[in-house]
């Protein structure tokens, strides 16, 4: 392991998470929040005393290898989370330091799974920050090193650490220069968060409201500043436009990149695209007849019954966690549907979580390339997606990952099952933390949240959101001997 050039990614990273505590500090300022802006400005003196000398570090040996990516990632995303949960428990607004790592965690990872029983009385600063923290962990908080620093310190690190932050099976550059990748990949992001941004604010929410859903919505987060979240904005353009972002933030960023090239053939072949909004079209409708004069009054007519689907698809698949409505109340049926959006997820390459449809996809079609070959042996059956033949490598990868992820949510079902709540709760609980989605069923639903569950259920979940969010391999890196060798 090269030492050096991880304390010297691990000081750019908390001097930036320091200075990224500015504007909370500032909005802590203006409304005369004192125990808000003494914890920002604590734990912002805290992050830069350590961040920027470990910046400054010289590495003797330049060089660095895919190891060290999964490594200074796995441990990046730990360490901000640890000084990220700083101001809410020195401010008070969350005095255990359990459940302050687990929102800043449940805010880094874009869950949007939440401890919190009362919203509405925190103060801004503190809701700004949780918010915030949705939008920096959607791209990457490496992502955004890679693309504002001069130049990246070490050969290969560019690419290592962004094959370990970035979603999906295949993480491959959409120019040569793996940092103009980064910048590309966040100025798309930057210019999809203000348009949702204008389009809020031009129906009427609230500048502050409509900044910080802005931010959960880009990064697919789920938080809200609102005690029953977007249903607090009874307006059917606000909840469609927050529907159609979140959609938008779960289609590959690669796409967006295609049609800004006027490569248009090329995106509308895109398989996981198409397939992506062939699964959302089916399960709106199919939820819509199925919720239909349920007797919930949101769902009284065709159209609210529809509206209300889509939003709920949208905030399922794009794992964002935001709720219009109470679906624990829905048929089974249409909770069945969810819970299978939540395994599925959104697309590689964007800033939403779950298995990933192009998983899914090389999943399916391996399983029939496997049954085709029972039928003639001889045969060579290649899988292919858009009109590509995907390398057996990963194929195998795809496999082995599917492998180890029901193996991990069986484990963690059966570590939090100690807290002794239901299978509804528990099974549910896991899923929507590992997926990064927030909301599960029956105490963990859209009414619900995650206080009940004890500090071990809570630091279990904590692995989980980490598990997903950096896709299972970089933090298992980490129990490794062979990482931990210091490189020669």
């Amino acid at each position: 392991m090269n030492i050096k050039i991880t304390l010297k990614y691990l000081g750019y990273l908390l001097a930036i998470e320091g200075a990224f505590m500015f504007p909370a500090m500032m909005i802590a300022l203006f409304c005369g929040e004192r125990t808000a802006l003494t914890g920002f400005a604590v734990t912002a003196v805290i992050l830069l005393a350590i961040g920027v000398p470990l910046s400054f570090l010289k590495e003797e040996n330049p060089t660095l290898y895919a190891k060290d990516g999964f490594f200074i990632v796995a441990l990046s995303w730990i360490v901000v989370s640890l000084f990220g949960a700083m101001p809410f428990t020195i401010s008070g607004a969350i005095p255990s330091y359990v459940d302050a790592f687990f929102e800043t965690v449940s805010g880094f990872t874009t869950t949007g799974a939440s401890i919190l029983t009362e919203i509405e009385s925190l103060p801004k600063a503190i809701l700004y920050w949780r918010s915030f923290t949705h939008w920096l962990g959607g791209m990457g908080v490496l992502v955004f090193i890679l693309a504002i620093i001069p130049k990246s310190a070490g050969s290969g690190v560019s690419l290592h650490i962004l094959r370990a932050e970035s979603p999906g099976p295949v993480v491959g550059k959409l120019v040569p220069k793996m940092r103009s990748t980064a910048r590309i990949l966040y100025a798309i992001y930057i210019v999809l968060t203000l348009l949702e941004l204008f389009f809020l604010l031009i129906g009427g929410m609230p500048l502050f409201d409509a900044v910080t859903v802005s931010f959960g919505t880009a990064g697919t987060g789920g938080f809200a500043i609102t005690n029953n979240s977007i249903a607090a904005y009874d307006s059917y353009y606000l909840q469609g436009v927050i529907t159609v972002f979140m959609l938008l933030f779960s289609v590959n960023f690669n796409i967006y990149y295609l049609l800004l090239s006027r490569e248009f053939r090329a995106a509308y072949k895109d398989t996981e695209l198409r397939v992506f909004l062939g699964i959302v079209c089916v399960s709106v409708l199919a939820i819509a007849v199925n919720i239909w004069h349920t007797g919930q009054a949101l769902c009284e007519t065709f159209f609210g019954a529809l509206h209300h689907s889509a939003f709920q698809v949208a905030t399922i698949v794009s794992t964002t966690g935001f709720a219009t409505t109470d679906f624990n109340q829905w048929p089974a049926f249409s909770k069945m549907i969810l819970l299978l959006l939540m395994f599925i997820g959104a697309s590689a390459g964007s800033t939403g979580g779950g298995m990933k449809v192009s998983r899914v996809i090389i999943l399916a079609k391996s399983i029939l390339s496997e049954i085709k070959k029972l039928i003639h042996p001889n045969s060579i059956k290649l899988v292919r997606v858009s009109g590509k033949v995907v390398s057996p490598d990963v194929v195998h990868s795809v496999n082995g990952y599917f492998a180890v992820y029901i193996a991990l949510i069986a484990l963690s079902t059966l570590c939090l099952s100690i807290d002794n709540f239901n299978f509804e709760t528990t099974f549910s609980a896991v899923v929507a933390c590992f997926n990064n989605i927030g909301p599960g069923f029956d105490m963990v639903g859209a009414a619900g949240n995650y206080s009940a569950f004890s500090n071990f259920g809570k630091l279990v979940l904590c692995a989980d959101m980490l598990l997903g969010r950096l896709e299972i391999f970089p933090i298992l890196l980490l129990f490794s001997p062979s990482l931990w060798r210091r490189t020669k």
